[in-house]
């Protein structure tokens, strides 16, 4: 899995990321990459460090999935995570957690900011998922997280072999209604967690 800091480094940002598992996107028809998915040991210090390069801020918040079933059984996980934008792509900063090696698994041994998946923004995660999953890569994990009215439903699917890393397919709905990411709402609250120095907040389940 390839490291963040070596596609900041490339001169056309979009041109890197759009290599990203390229040949196994095309064979499957995906939609564009709209998230990276980056796992790291602290998100707090990651996002501060991609913040001095340009990136953010970050939305930071930590809590319980609603919804955390992996290889077909149910597990708790709880997380922190971090949201922020960068050239049109979503960044998503994600520490090891508890109640599963999914992410910790990923950590690189020099603590660098691994590319872990490329996530798709789709309306039907368990559609898509099964596409890929009768072609041979099965659903790691099927999950949701609850942010107050806003339900983001996930399927993680294991593409390491034929992709080089791990697809994630992604759906929002808001008060029950299919939505996309609030993004503004998210930079928003990350300015002003970094205006308040106060860089996480707790999420229930």
């Amino acid at each position: 899995m390839a490291l963040l800091g070596q596609l900041l480094n490339w001169g056309d940002f979009g041109e890197a990321v759009s290599e990203l598992a390229r040949g196994f996107r095309d064979e499957h028809g995906l939609p564009q990459v709209h998230q990276l998915g980056l796992v790291v040991r602290d998100v707090e210090d990651a996002a501060r460090s991609l913040e001095d390069r340009g990136v953010g801020a970050f939305f930071i918040a930590d809590g319980p999935a609603a919804l955390w079933r992996e290889w077909g059984q149910e597990r708790s996980f709880r997380g922190k995570m971090g949201l922020a934008y960068h050239q049109g792509f979503e960044f998503e900063l994600l520490e090891p957690g508890e109640g599963s090696d999914f992410y910790r698994q990923a950590l690189a041994p020099d603590g660098g900011i691994v590319i872990h998946h490329l996530g798709f923004l789709v309306s039907d995660v368990d559609e898509w998922a099964g596409k890929l999953a009768a072609a041979g890569s099965p659903v790691w994990v099927r999950g949701e997280l609850e942010i107050g009215p806003m339900v983001a439903s996930f399927a993680y699917v294991d593409t390491v072999d034929e992709a080089g890393l791990v697809i994630e397919f992604i759906s929002w709905r808001t008060l029950g209604r299919p939505s996309r990411p609030p993004a503004g709402l998210f930079r928003l609250l990350g300015r002003l967690q970094k205006w308040s120095g106060k860089r996480s907040v707790t999420v229930p389940g």
